[in-house]
């Protein structure tokens, strides 16, 4: 049995039913070196038949077996270790960083400016004494 929408957008709207959804973000799962190569040591110790249990027990799939003797037979243990993120930076950072760039293009935009009023003022003077000479030309002309 399945509610109407309009009852269940009432239940979230007084605050019966979180916003959040749990299922909305899982976590990825980190193996540590030491657990990645128990784990590939007991996948090739078991009998052919056995290896699909010891994945499924696990919760793993063969790409990643692969992967992880790849990393064994390359002598680098360290390839094994999960990898950590670099923590997120502090929001004033981030905000500081978009305050620079946009200043950086407001600079180049104002010099910008600055060069088109300066061509126009040319373009103006030049304008001006052509239309003098012309002038002249004309008046000194019967």
């Amino acid at each position: 049995m399945s509610l109407p929408t309009a009852v269940l957008d009432r239940r979230a709207h007084d605050g019966d039913v979180s916003e959040e959804d749990p299922a909305a973000r899982p976590q990825r799962r980190r193996f540590s070196a030491e657990y990645k190569l128990a784990i590939l040591a007991e996948y090739e110790a078991a009998p052919e038949g056995e290896k699909g249990s010891v994945l499924r027990r696990e919760g793993l799939f063969s790409s990643q077996i692969t992967e992880w003797r790849h990393a064994r037979e390359a002598g680098a243990l360290g390839a094994l270790e999960a990898r950590v993120r670099q923590s997120k930076r502090h929001p004033a950072e981030v905000e500081l960083d978009k305050l620079r760039r946009r200043h950086q293009r407001t600079e180049a935009e104002l010099k910008r400016t600055k060069t088109a009023l300066e061509i126009m003022g040319k373009a103006s003077a030049l304008l001006e004494m052509l239309a003098e000479s012309a002038d002249t030309d004309k008046k000194s002309t019967p």
